[in-house]
């Protein structure tokens, strides 16, 4: 049986990794706490077990998750829905009321809102796979926390892995920016492809953004125009549109 390192160890020769590659002219390599213990929880899933390959067990490493204290407030841990070999990952910020009481991502407006999207695009949501950056609902629908967001991140790379998408479509802020380590609002990111581990990322609004500033028709033109450039980067037929 293979050893296998404490979690005081690991985080140690994480650290002291990092440190080694800083020191040897590395740029970018974080050193704060926070991005150690980060990674130390990457090392920890691919230590102490085989790397999952369905989502299922992705799902089973997740558990009853009780990493951060969304877990004392929510009502059911949102995982994600679709298709598990999906050509089109779209992940949004995390889980809201609706979302909350039944356990799956993007059940309320704003998910009526994403599957006219997506079902003007000539696709089913059966066809593709919709998760977001946290798995719990933060109070009052809060944006993410810091802290929140590095605990539920092992997990949602997992799931980009296994799913294998060709590529992403992030919706709004919160996930362009963590996905792309970006600090440029959305409507700079948005309009032009990106690269997350090498897989093409589509910024575009939220559908809760279109929701509230729903008398501003050129929003929903803007994140239409983003989804004739997903279309078109994976060589499906682009639907026409007209302006009413």
């Amino acid at each position: 049986m293979p050893h296998r390192l404490t979690p005081n160890a690991m985080y140690a020769s994480v650290h002291s990794y990092l440190q080694e590659l800083e020191e040897s002219g590395v740029e970018g390599v974080p050193l704060d706490e926070s991005a150690v213990k980060a990674a130390t929880v990457m090392v920890g899933l691919s230590s102490a077990q085989a790397e999952p390959q369905t989502l299922v067990e992705v799902r089973q490493l997740l558990g009853d998750c009780q990493r951060c204290d969304l877990a004392a407030t929510r009502t059911k841990l949102v995982f994600g829905a679709g298709n598990a070999q999906a050509r089109i990952l779209f992940i949004g910020e995390a889980p809201g009321a609706d979302e909350d009481r039944r356990g799956e991502p993007f059940a309320g407006e704003a998910g009526a809102v994403l599957t006219r999207i997506i079902e003007a695009m000539g696709l089913k949501r059966e066809q593709v796979y919709i998760t977001n950056l946290l798995k719990c609902r933060p109070p009052s629908n809060r944006h993410p926390h810091k802290d929140e967001i590095e605990q539920c991140g092992p997990f949602l790379a997992q799931q980009v892995r296994v799913i294998g998408p060709e590529l992403i479509v992030a919706l709004g802020t919160s996930a362009a920016q963590t996905l792309l380590q970006s600090r440029e609002p959305i409507s700079q990111l948005r309009g032009q492809f990106h690269s997350y581990h090498g897989i093409p990322v589509m910024p575009t609004f939220h559908p809760s953004f279109l929701l509230h500033h729903k008398d501003n028709k050129q929003h929903y033109w803007d994140v239409w125009n983003d989804m004739v450039l997903v279309l078109g980067r994976l060589g499906l037929p682009v639907p026409e549109k007209k302006r009413k």
